[in-house]
């Protein structure tokens, strides 16, 4: 019987820039943003996630192609579960590439989420099997040369900073998605921030989830996650990591850390103690 697997670590050569390789079955992502690029390459069996609202399918063969901070979710399209291969360049490396490439400066996106790209792929696949093998010199130049390929085949420039959906909230939201990050051990009530604001309860959980993507406390859990891998990255234990970010306990954070991650905090924090 087939089972689950899955690695997630750090680009050897490149700042930046983390994997994933993994084989799902029953795993199920949550709703969730990455502040990164999302490059996937599916190996085998289908993959169905929630694009901002849209379902989508990518089969064997498929790209599939996430701008930042857009929400979506990840769950096998049929019972065998899936393959694939995974990139997570910052925002800050695609614009390297495409600065190299004369673009004008902006945050290129990608306007077709999946695709079927033979040449894509290869590259994806040759780049991404080079950073497991640990080979600096070819992992760094078989990257360069698929990220160029994504951006001058399938990227569009773009004109403005990261395409957080929340920077263009209204001040309001703004002030909510402030008050989330300092809070995230001791969050507000949802009638504390309908207070805040001077919005109904009902009005705050649909003006954040219509900015934001997802209702305020999935948002707040997100948060934690995100810290939770800074210092998971600084070697904290997970148990103490679980209380700081306001989490219940370890199992608590470990279940949202693999919904978001696609592995627990202990092989993720274990893969990057190793590499560094």
């Amino acid at each position: 019987m087939a089972v689950e697997i899955a690695r997630y670590w750090q680009h050897a050569a490149v700042a930046g820039v983390d994997l994933l390789r993994a084989r799902f079955i029953t795993h199920r992502y949550g709703r969730h943003a990455h502040e990164t690029y999302t490059f996937g390459l599916i190996e085998a069996g289908i993959e169905e996630f929630d694009y901002g609202g849209t379902l989508m399918r990518a089969g064997p063969g498929a790209v599939a192609l996430l701008n930042p901070e857009v929400v979506h979710t990840g769950q096998a399209g049929t019972s065998a579960g899936w393959a694939y291969r995974v990139l997570y360049p910052d925002v800050s490396v695609i614009t390297g590439v495409a600065g190299d490439l004369g673009w004008r400066p902006g945050t290129p996106l990608f306007p077709q989420t999946v695709l079927y790209d033979e040449c894509s792929a290869a590259l994806l696949r040759s780049a991404h099997r080079a950073a497991e093998h640990g080979d600096k010199l070819a992992s760094s130049s078989l990257l360069t040369a698929a990220l160029t390929r994504l951006l001058t085949a399938h990227a569009k420039a773009g004109t403005g900073e990261t395409p957080a959906r929340v920077r263009q909230s209204p001040a309001s939201m703004r002030a909510v998605c402030e008050l989330l990050h300092e809070r995230l051990a001791d969050p507000p009530s949802l009638s504390e921030l309908a207070a805040m604001t001077g919005l109904s309860q009902f009005a705050v959980l649909r003006a954040f989830r219509a900015e934001t993507g997802l209702p305020p406390h999935a948002y707040l859990n997100q948060l934690r996650v995100r810290q939770a891998r800074t210092l998971l990255d600084q070697g904290e234990a997970p148990a103490d990591v679980a209380i700081t970010t306001g989490f219940a306990d370890q199992a608590h954070l470990t279940r949202h850390f693999k919904r978001v991650v696609g592995v627990p905090p202990r092989a993720y924090q274990r893969e990057r103690l190793t590499e560094a």
